[in-house]
């Protein structure tokens, strides 16, 4: 049986793939209300084992939440102001801050330092503020007591919030999905009071950032403008950052994507100063030993799911399967080769994988299925034996079907949705992340029914009790 799978209650599973901010509510954006309880309570009462939510860390001015000023903290914009915990629970909120001491004062100083220069990145502040001068920051921290307290008191009134909404998802049975950037943002609280341990000129500037190579996608490759870790630094203090922020995860979620899990094998490494990502170098990670240390405090088992999609070596095979993490497998991929298309699921050569009709990088099934040649509607076509009619529900049932221990899908799929409820097209810097459920909760239930009867039809769906 495969760590998944035990994970899942040692059956074959489906889950729906919907971000907080896409829930539906009064305000700019879902939050941990109402709605999301309405939302577990929907997906329990239709076998839905697995909720799949993007990184839950705050958002960069694009909205993106995989480039989050704080590599621990919890997005502001999901507080429910109807459930705000009474202020004089302090003994609760005192005990939380300690807890958290490792992130949560530095997190806060720097989010009333960023207001306090117009949202200005932390290494264009006055230079005993972004070099952190050590009685400055005293005095600072005296004279901007109430302002960081006011910050770590929000932090923690989302923690009980989701804390709250994990319980009840524990009662329901319904497992929490997360997903973790390998990359924090350069202007982020993580670089700013931990410098040392990323790859930065003395002024705070990139020496060298992070991407991807050249590819058959992108001539001049991927850059990403974050800053590469120094492994070395981290080696010295025997990995601490990068455990401490593994484990705050795990103290959110059930299960855990890891975002460009590559990464953990060798990562491409470009020149601060590049503007495109060409003339870089391939350099080994030390994520064998991380994962090591992470799966010896999780008792050996860890609750992972590797973001393998992409080009893919064998060194990045190899460390999934030496800690027996799940990859992923997204079908709108399946038919851009032939028979031997690793996407199809007739050729998953295990269940160790998370099936997706697409992800949230990816258009709608129906946006992609009116954008794809005759000789790839064909192909689909040949494989489900008659004609498409709804591309989503095909994938899905294709996904449902095979020997993957999870299958997911994102709500828009469900719906039949056009590309307009796209959420993420990567390389583009505007009109992302912010489609939103635009009906109640309670209309999805014969979406639902749907997805039930077919997961039931496929085997899926049903607890090891």
């Amino acid at each position: 049986m495969s760590n998944l799978l035990k994970h899942l209650g040692g059956q074959r599973q489906y889950g729906v793939l919907m971000h907080v901010s896409s829930l539906p509510g009064p305000g700019s954006s879902g939050c941990f209300g109402a709605a999301a309880l309405e939302w577990i309570d929907l997906l329990a009462d239709h076998q839905v084992k697995v909720w799949q939510v993007l990184p839950l860390a705050p958002t960069d001015n694009t909205g993106s939440p995989y480039s989050s000023p704080s590599g621990f903290a919890l997005n502001p914009q999901f507080l429910d102001p109807d459930q705000l915990q009474e202020t004089s629970a302090v003994d609760g909120f005192s005990t939380w801050c300690q807890q958290q001491r490792f992130w949560l004062k530095d997190h806060c100083r720097f989010m009333v330092l960023r207001r306090r220069y117009g949202g200005a990145p932390w290494w264009q502040w006055p230079k005993p503020y972004a070099r952190r001068h050590r009685q400055v920051i005293k005095e600072f921290d005296r004279a901007e007591a109430v302002a960081i307290d006011q910050e770590a008191l929000q932090q923690w009134q989302l923690q009980q919030q989701w804390q709250g909404l994990r319980a009840h998802s524990r009662e329901r049975g319904v497992q929490l999905l997360g997903d973790l950037p390998f990359y924090g943002a350069h202007d982020s609280a993580d670089v700013w009071s931990r410098p040392g341990l990323f790859s930065l000129n003395p002024d705070g500037s990139l020496a060298q950032q992070s991407g991807v190579p050249p590819d058959y996608f992108s001539a001049t490759g991927q850059l990403w403008s974050t800053p590469v870790y120094r492994w070395s630094r981290h080696r010295l203090n025997g990995y601490r950052w990068w455990l401490r922020r593994l484990e705050r995860q795990l103290e959110l979620f059930d299960l855990l994507r890891l975002d460009h899990f590559r990464a953990f094998a060798g990562f491409w490494s470009v020149p601060g100063a590049s503007s495109t990502a060409e003339h870089g170098e391939w350099l080994p990670s030390p994520g064998k030993t991380i994962l090591k240390r992470l799966s010896s405090r999780c008792g050996g088992s860890l609750p992972l799911v590797a973001e393998d999609l992409g080009v893919i070596t064998p060194d990045v095979d190899a460390l999934r399967e030496k800690f027996d993490l799940p990859g992923m497998k997204v079908l709108q991929f399946a038919f851009e080769a032939d028979a031997s298309n690793a996407y199809l699921p007739q050729n998953f050569a295990s269940g160790s994988w998370v099936v997706y009709t697409g992800t949230h990088d990816n258009a709608t099934a129906r946006g992609w299925w009116q954008d794809q040649s005759d000789q790839v509607k064909q192909q689909l076509q040949n494989l489900l034996g008659h004609p498409v009619e709804s591309p989503g529900w095909e994938l899905l049932r294709l996904a449902l079907s095979s020997t993957a221990d999870l299958a997911v899908v994102p709500l828009q799929d469900l719906m039949s949705l056009d590309d307009s409820a796209r959420f993420n097209t990567p390389g583009t810097a505007s009109g992302n992340w912010s489609w939103r459920l635009d009906q109640p909760i309670a209309n999805l239930r014969g979406h639902m029914e749907g997805l039930q009867q077919q997961g039931q039809l496929y085997g899926r769906g049903r607890s090891s009790g």
